[in-house]
């Protein structure tokens, strides 16, 4: 127990103290360097919040930096020097994104695929769908069989040269890592490049890496109950680059088996061993990931990155947010295929947003080709399946310093809405669409 009851936070909200909060970054920052020891993290909470009482007088709020900085203290005297280094260094980060987003600077950024954004938004004017109100316009016009129809062959179209690149390098070759944030459309893309791979004779065998998943109960949760298991750092790297390692040099691997209901990982249960003609298939949120195949030289390795690189402006000339265009595509899904209610599926997403800053985003420019995902027909389609709820999320957060994120995602999503002609019947969409993979009725198998 503390007598502390609230926390003063950076925009001068007034939330409750929640201890759990402080585990949760120390146990994060130990998971970064390779730790996994909750009882450690739970110990030195208790060490943080004596200090805090120790330090700040009776009846005073304590500042959330003011614990940070304790925790920093107590993680070097308590000899975590590798442990606290990880957390300065993410507070750091975290510092400088808010300064950046405070004084609103427009550097471009490195990690932003520029010359593929030109072609898109290229591609998108000469099909007259590059804003809103030509969108609208020409779905009212009854266009929208032509404007399925070219969506869908652009994006074949770069699943296609992916392929033919990948065939260039066929005899190198030993994997191929298909990478990309959250409901960017990864398994659609890897079941079609496996189609055309087929025809050169190279079979692509998978590689699910969700088996080398750590044991649930070794991820922190939040005061809400919610686990982080969107970091890299959930899976057991080490393992997986022994046996990519093993496999190529012509060994039988057992790979482990990640039981989702429980939560638990059984080591050595399935046998894996590759055969002259066969690739080795990661895809992976975190495929991109250094250390996920450090073991492997470089040109051995094909890296594609799929993202919704949607180029499309709203009618206040703002590009509509592809991590937007995702959130939306993951509730889909999850409520179709797993009975996941969206508001979880909201809520969760600032973790999943900020596993991608970290962990992904800094690598899409190292990556061989990137496919785009985006279908501008898209979000007309999903306003007539979410609009109600994210009017109701945008009122029901307005006024909840600790849902802020969750309502700045869905007013601004509702504002989008707003302005865009709704397409009521989505059987206007392929049966082998990418789009299927989150709305259900596809030709594929997921």
């Amino acid at each position: 127990m503390t007598r502390f009851k609230s926390v003063v936070k950076r925009d001068g909200s007034v939330v409750d103290f929640t201890p759990q909060r402080i585990t949760n970054a120390i146990y994060r920052a130990a998971v970064a360097v390779g730790g996994r020891d909750k009882r450690t993290a739970e110990k030195l909470t208790v060490n943080v919040i004596k200090s805090l009482e120790e330090e700040i007088p009776q009846g005073e709020t304590p500042h959330v930096e003011q614990i940070q900085d304790m925790v920093e203290m107590v993680l070097i005297e308590e000899g975590h020097a590798r442990v606290a280094k990880a957390y300065i260094l993410y507070r750091a980060e975290r510092a400088r994104l808010r300064e950046q987003r405070a004084e609103r600077r427009a550097e471009p950024s490195s990690n932003i695929p520029w010359s593929r954004l030109w072609r898109i938004l290229d591609w998108a004017a000469d099909h007259n769908f590059h804003t809103v109100e030509n969108l609208n316009e020409r779905i009212r016009k009854g266009e929208l069989s032509e404007i399925v129809g070219a969506s869908e062959a652009f994006y074949h179209e770069d699943v296609e040269n992916a392929a033919n690149q990948i065939v260039e390098r066929k005899d190198q070759l030993r994997m191929v890592i298909i990478a990309g944030p959250s409901s960017s459309g990864k398994t659609t893309t890897t079941i079609k490049l496996a189609e055309r791979l087929s025809r050169y004779d190279m079979k692509l065998v998978t590689l699910n890496v969700d088996h080398y998943f750590f044991d649930l109960a070794m991820h922190p949760k939040d005061e809400f109950g919610d686990y982080d298991f969107e970091t890299p750092q959930a899976l057991d790297l080490a393992l997986i680059n022994e046996h990519l390692t093993r496999m190529f040099e012509g060994e039988e691997v057992k790979i482990p088996f990640y039981d989702f209901k429980t939560g638990t990982r059984h080591l050595a249960q399935t046998p894996m061993k590759l055969a002259a003609n066969e690739v080795i298939l990661i895809d992976s949120l975190h495929g991109l990931f250094p250390d996920m195949t450090r073991d492997i030289p470089p040109e051995h390795k094909f890296r594609l990155y799929i993202e919704p690189l949607l180029q499309l402006k709203d009618p206040d000339g703002h590009y509509i947010r592809w991590t937007d265009i995702r959130l939306i595509r993951r509730m889909l899904r999850d409520a179709s295929h797993r009975a996941y209610d969206p508001t979880k599926t909201l809520l969760h997403w600032h973790y999943v947003r900020a596993s991608e800053l970290r962990n992904i985003i800094p690598f899409v420019n190292t990556t061989d080709t990137i496919v785009n995902s985006a279908m501008p027909y898209e979000m007309p389609m999903y306003k007539p399946k979410l609009f109600d709820d994210f009017a109701r999320w945008t009122e029901a957060y307005k006024d909840d310093p600790l849902r802020k994120d969750a309502y700045e995602r869905a007013s601004r999503v509702y504002r989008l809405m707003q302005t865009l002609e709704p397409i009521e019947d989505d059987s206007i969409v392929p049966e082998n669409s990418v789009i299927r993979e989150f709305i259900g009725g596809s030709i594929y198998e997921y």
